[in-house]
């Protein structure tokens, strides 16, 4: 449990009174300022350091990634991030943190009882840290975002305040809830469309909903397997997808699914027995994670219908060097157990495993109904909802784990909050652009490999 700054049996006035006192040594004011480090901060350094446990084969396609764009900077240099975040002012209040929240790691998939939902879908990095990190780091990703499309700077602000003011109001309207309420709050597609302003927009919210449907394990099977002499197998797409050279490698695998098995509750445990491992492979997977150890299980019932499952290594969070120590010994667990705590429904083969060499895993389905948002497609006016909705999102899964209270406290009824975030967001995408132009000069000199993938 993420600890808050009030004990949570204080009234919800005594509480919001204690959130609001704490504006004393933490204005606002000081959450709208970024001064750049300058040379005080290698940033390639930094990004070195954090690919020392990393396949090195691979390192080269996550800075290729990375090259693409700012955001895609952004998205695969959490650590960078999370460095100067914790330089940072700080309220003093503490959740359940994502540890990599921006606008690409939220969208649809589906809960344990087939209806599609919407929420954040990535939690490698997660741990008990200051809520402002999370939503300095979505606010942020919404301003490179807009810049990555030409958007103009004041546009482009926006963006962050309207995420931030949806963060704030959310957790004012949390606090008012009953703790069961607000457990089971959750944006399912109903609740989605109703938020839309026309039957147009509508019409292409079913359509985005019609494609996750389709998007299960039996429609991963004939993208990423194929029948080889009588039997399903992993099809090799190198260098994203590819079996290991290693004759011990599918009993190392099933050696380690059955660890996971034990993470399992009993009934899903029944569940699982009735597939057996037929194929594993080797999975590039995101951008952060590209180097980390992620695998592929193609499962098959005693009918062959498939289950594919992602095997990914748990390595420690970006945010452990600058917040307490995770309570878990096992990185999976942690990642799994703060997945629970945030997510409005979870995957009901979501478990954990120690591997070979004593590394860390989480195991989640490849594919369950799961959707990102296609933000690049949408307008301004699109684009700003979308950033209301994260907001939400992201309060919703703060207030499962911290006090919304006494954040609600802190952030007050009026917008001082938001338009200095909407300042740190403008000042950090300067940054952004400046540390990916930095990646960019980095690998002209040579002094970093990078692959471009398709060339």
């Amino acid at each position: 449990m993420a600890d808050t700054a009030a004990p949570p049996f204080l009234s919800r006035k005594e509480r919001l009174a204690s959130g609001k006192a704490l504006r004393q040594h933490t204005p606002f004011e000081v959450h709208g300022t970024w001064k750049s480090p300058g040379s005080q901060r290698d940033v390639i350094a930094i990004l070195e350091a954090s690919n020392r446990d990393r396949l090195k084969e691979l390192v080269p396609i996550r800075y290729g990634r990375m090259l693409r764009s700012p955001l895609a900077f952004l998205r695969g240099s959490a650590s960078l991030m999370a460095q100067d975040l914790a330089t940072g002012p700080r309220s003093g209040i503490n959740v359940q943190a994502c540890g990599d929240c921006h606008l690409l790691n939220f969208g649809l998939f589906a809960s344990p009882e087939r209806n599609l939902v919407f929420d954040l879908n990535d939690f490698d990095e997660t741990l008990p840290a200051p809520w402002e990190w999370d939503i300095k780091r979505l606010a942020t990703s919404f301003v490179v975002a807009a810049r990555d499309r030409s958007t103009p700077a004041a546009h482009a602000r926006d963006l962050a305040v309207v995420c931030a003011r949806a963060y704030r109001e959310s957790l004012r309207a949390y606090s008012k809830m009953q703790p069961l309420e607000v457990w089971y709050s959750r944006l399912d597609t109903q609740t989605l469309l109703a938020m839309t302003p026309n039957a147009k927009e509508r019409k292409q919210l079913e359509r985005l909903f019609e494609r996750a449907h389709n998007r299960g394990s039996d429609y991963a099977s004939p993208k990423i397997a194929e029948q080889v002499a009588g039997h399903l197998r992993i099809i090799d797409q190198p260098p994203t997808i590819r079996h290991l050279g290693d004759a011990d490698f599918l009993g190392t695998v099933q050696q380690s699914l059955s660890e996971y098995r034990n993470s399992l509750a009993d009934e899903r445990r029944v569940l699982f027995d009735r597939y057996q491992l037929a194929d594993a492979a080797l999975k590039v997977v995101g951008i952060g994670s590209v180097g980390t150890r992620c695998y592929i299980a193609l499962m098959l019932s005693a009918d062959n219908s498939p289950l594919i499952l992602q095997l990914k290594e748990a390595g420690r969070s970006v945010l452990e060097p600058h917040a307490p120590r995770s309570r878990y010994d096992n990185h999976g667990q942690r990642v799994v157990m703060g997945q629970r705590l945030m997510q409005s429904s979870s995957d009901i083969f979501l478990g954990w495993m120690r591997g070979p060499g004593g590394r860390d895993y989480y195991v989640r389905q490849l594919r369950d109904m799961k959707l990102s948002m296609p933000v690049e497609d949408e307008d301004l006016t699109q684009l700003e909802r979308y950033a209301a909705i994260c907001g939400l999102t992201l309060a919703r899964a703060h207030a499962r784990s911290g006090d919304a209270a006494t954040i609600s406290g802190y952030l007050g009824k009026d917008d001082a909050f938001e338009q200095a975030l909407g300042n740190f967001a403008q000042l950090y995408a300067d940054q952004t652009r400046d540390d990916h132009a930095v990646l960019v000069k980095a690998v002209k000199a040579g002094r970093v490999k990078a692959m471009i993938e398709g060339k």
